[in-house]
């Protein structure tokens, strides 16, 4: 599913983010990347969403080495992925139906589709009565609920979730990845980069851990198991 080989990522300041990192996250597997502030884990983000390019190794996503796939192709790599980031992203003129709706509009599905999915999402996430509401009108925790609803409506193979807590309260962050692991539960990859120790160590999920862009443990248990 997603596959890093000796991959290493050096800016052009000189920073090196990634530091020859080998991992493979098999298909309905649930990961976290962990680590301080600057240890690589957003560059890990942009480097399996093809934001950016490894200064060298391959990167195996879906059986395909996208190392050094085309820009026009990239669009459709993503389409595989739904995105979750700390700050929602939603579109403050659209309702929540109209948020969602928007991931469809742009791989051009059909009406019909739209108007079944929609509302299978937004229940599945908690939201079947906020469907008109806008952004501004829901707490944080909802929003990211809609950002869920959002990632989930093209029925992607994984769900990459970029510091979707980061923003919440530890109650409504419990809920965030209670969602998140029931998402898993029906087969769908998910990848959470996050500094949420207590999370963490409650999921009991593989935890891979980086310390300025060398993993350092890879295991299942907690943010500090043992190799």
């Amino acid at each position: 599913m997603i596959e890093f080989r000796n991959v290493s990522k050096t800016y052009e300041t000189g920073t090196k983010a990634v530091c020859n990192a080998n991992f493979k996250i098999e298909k309905g597997e649930f990961a976290f990347l962990v680590g301080a502030s600057g240890s690589g884990k957003s560059t890990l983000i942009k480097l399996i969403l093809k934001e950016e390019a490894p200064t060298s190794g391959n990167i195996i996503i879906n059986g395909k080495d996208t190392t050094f796939l085309k820009n026009d192709r990239i669009p459709f790599l993503r389409r595989s992925m739904g995105v979750v980031f700390q700050d929602f992203r939603l579109l403050p003129d659209k309702t929540v139906y109209e948020n969602v709706a928007f991931a469809m509009y742009i791989v051009r599905a059909t009406p019909r589709h739209i108007r079944r999915q929609v509302p299978m999402v937004l229940s599945l996430v908690g939201l079947s009565g906020k469907a008109k509401m806008y952004p501004n009108e829901l707490s944080g925790g909802e929003q990211q609920r809609v950002a869920l609803a959002r990632a989930l409506v093209n029925n992607p193979a994984m769900i990459i979730a970029d510091e979707p807590t980061g923003n919440l309260d530890p109650v409504t962050a419990n809920d965030i990845m209670n969602l998140l692991n029931d998402i898993n539960l029906r087969g769908t990859t998910v990848v959470v980069a996050t500094h949420a120790k207590e999370l963490v160590d409650k999921m009991k999920k593989r935890v891979i851990h980086l310390e300025d862009g060398v993993i350092i443990r890879d295991k299942k248990g907690g943010y500090d198991s043992e190799i």
